[in-house]
């Protein structure tokens, strides 16, 4: 324990699951495109929704989350304590390093595995390293 913080770090993976893509699949096969970009925008962004939820979930449960903005343009703009990287952006490039974070979850119990390329499947899924320090930002201008 640092600075009266503990030092703890949160790992997360969530989905939507495997259905959600085999019905986005289907719809695009049979030419009902517009249900097929309505049900994969849907499902992504519900996916993405759910990581962040879970995101205040550990806010929560660190004792931080009452630093969180109240209004929800500040929200917007990550204000918020702490900050989640996922693989393949900026901070955590390597793809091939969530294989360990998903071993550590058991994330096949929830039917996620990667792909050749180090893709989460289903696609709708995603997975993080949640860190609280206050410096932790994604973007810092």
């Amino acid at each position: 324990m640092r600075d009266g913080q503990p030092d703890v770090v949160a790992l997360q993976v969530v989905t939507v699951g495997q259905r959600a893509s085999d019905v986005a699949r289907e719809w695009f096969a049979a030419d009902r495109y517009q249900d097929y970009l309505h049900l994969h925008g849907l499902s992504v962004e519900t996916a993405e929704g759910l990581s962040e939820y879970i995101h205040k979930q550990i806010r929560a449960e660190l004792g931080i989350a009452g630093d969180d903005a109240r209004e929800m343009q500040e929200l917007f703009k990550q204000g918020y304590r702490g900050c989640r990287y996922s693989f393949g952006y900026p901070a955590c490039p390597r793809l091939e390093d969530q294989s360990m974070l998903l071993e550590l979850l058991g994330a096949e119990r929830l039917g996620i595995t990667l792909s050749e390329e180090f893709q989460l499947e289903p696609e709708q899924s995603t997975s993080a390293i949640v860190c609280h320090h206050p410096s932790a930002k994604y973007f810092t201008l």
